[in-house]
């Protein structure tokens, strides 16, 4: 699937990784005869969606990054510059953001949970209502993601479509803000009871009647890490058949579509996987080890290896591979669709972005989905990325970016480098931090 790279800054992050700040007996560093940072400022809170981090003060080209709303950002130090009118807040390892985007904040460093107020500050007051007479906020609850390697509970337009409304209160009363067609998918963050009925509330902040959206269920697929064992494979067919011998012509059973296999043996088209066990070779994505490309010069530098023919992926150490899965890569034939060979870097890691083909007259089928998750580009628009909206893992699928499952995509994005932050919805790399090496073949 083509991302759409342009939106670097649109998604919130949610992640567990440490918490970051500075120790507490070491003041925030500011400018020699400049105001000091006031005594009870621990963190720093984005006011807005979008807000920026660069890797040095006022050198806007040198982009680091972007901050998830309502994230409580560590405070090292500020600095006065150009291209700010109050003073650069260093917030993070050479990640540098203006004041006129931020506010100080007496908390310590942390990610607000899902379905918080800073969530729903997005767009929209819900404190107080929004016309006379209008009624009293209902409870809102939060929707809490599963153990399914997605960040949020996704859904998808039902097959009348489904409509986004701002204000909950008045959704009878007002035209929507969002016309959902058929199939696509949204994020939610909350859920309330009104108008006698249930309404769930997407990331982007708009309000739809669950009753018009149906639940993604993601497969639960998910790779293997390699120790000793690494002449592995998958069952990427559905009811595929077992045999006897090499010569493939007596039945002996099935063998379930993403069971894993142990390959013991190959003799032309068939592969021995147990004692007197053969499968067709066409029915199994195998892992086919290589050595590292010359862009990787570290003996611990961490790198992904693509192989087309096989739609598999490697996560290397150096020479040593550490994990492998099975993908699916560009469907072709349509130069937008094919996921082209070569040896490129990570050049942006985002938690969540839209991707959709809305600019597309042409296209047979129109789709939308708000919040994919787990996304690093690498070629350009061409992202390796998480996937719940199929389960053909193993063979040509995509719009051209590489399709992980959603257990595989959340994995790969914590080994890659560069690594995100706490708070950070976006990360670019540093020469510091270089962008981890992926490889088409």
């Amino acid at each position: 699937m083509k991302a759409l790279a342009a939106l670097v800054l649109a998604a919130p992050l949610f992640a567990d990784v440490p918490r970051m700040g500075p120790p507490a007996e070491l003041p925030v560093w500011v400018d020699p005869g400049d105001v000091p940072v006031p005594t009870w400022a621990r963190s720093v809170v984005p006011s807005r969606a979008e807000s920026a981090f660069y890797a040095e003060p006022g050198k806007i080209e040198l982009r680091r990054g972007s901050a998830q709303p309502g994230a409580r950002l560590p405070l090292f130090a500020t600095r006065r510059g150009p291209g700010c009118s109050g003073r650069w807040l260093n917030v993070g390892p050479l990640a540098w953001m203006c004041s006129d985007v931020g506010d100080f904040s007496a908390d310590e460093p942390g990610t607000p949970a899902l379905g918080t107020r800073p969530w729903i500050a997005e767009g929209e007051d819900l404190a107080r209502p929004h016309r006379p007479g209008a009624r009293a906020l209902p409870p809102i609850e939060p929707v809490s993601a599963s153990d399914d390697g997605l960040p949020y509970r996704y859904y998808f337009a039902g097959r009348d479509g489904a409509y986004g409304f701002q204000n909950l209160q008045t959704a009878l009363d007002d035209s929507p803000e969002q016309d959902l067609e058929p199939g696509f998918a949204v994020a939610l963050l909350e859920e309330a009871t009104a108008h006698g009925q249930k309404w769930g509330r997407t990331k982007k902040g708009r309000w739809v009647a669950m009753r018009e959206l149906s639940p993604a269920r993601p497969n639960l697929f998910h790779g293997e890490l390699l120790k000793e064992e690494t002449n592995v494979g998958w069952v990427v067919n559905d009811k595929v058949s077992a045999f006897t011998s090499e010569k493939l012509d007596k039945a002996s059973g099935l063998r379930v579509r993403f069971e894993k296999v142990v390959i013991e043996e190959e003799k032309g088209s068939a592969l021995r996987v147990g004692d007197g066990v053969w499968l067709r070779a066409k029915d199994v994505a195998r892992v086919r080890l290589v050595a590292p490309p010359p862009e990787v010069t570290g003996e611990d530098e961490r790198w992904i290896d693509v192989d087309l023919a096989q739609q598999t992926l490697i996560a290397y150490v150096g020479k040593t591979p550490v994990f492998a899965t099975i993908v699916s890569t560009g469907k072709g034939p349509a130069p937008d669709f094919v996921t082209h060979p070569g040896t490129f870097r990570i050049w942006v890691k985002i938690f969540t972005t839209k991707m959709d083909n809305l600019d597309k007259e042409e296209a047979d089928r129109h789709y939308a989905i708000e919040d994919v998750p787990w996304v690093q580009f690498f070629d350009k628009a061409i992202a390796l990325h998480g996937a719940f909206w199929h389960r053909e893992f193993g063979h040509l699928h995509s719009h051209g970016c590489v399709n992980l499952a959603p257990l595989d995509a959340r994995w790969l994005f914590a080994f890659t480098s560069p690594h995100l932050p706490q708070g950070w919805s976006a990360v670019l790399p540093t020469k510091i931090e270089q962008g981890a090496v992926v490889r088409v073949r």
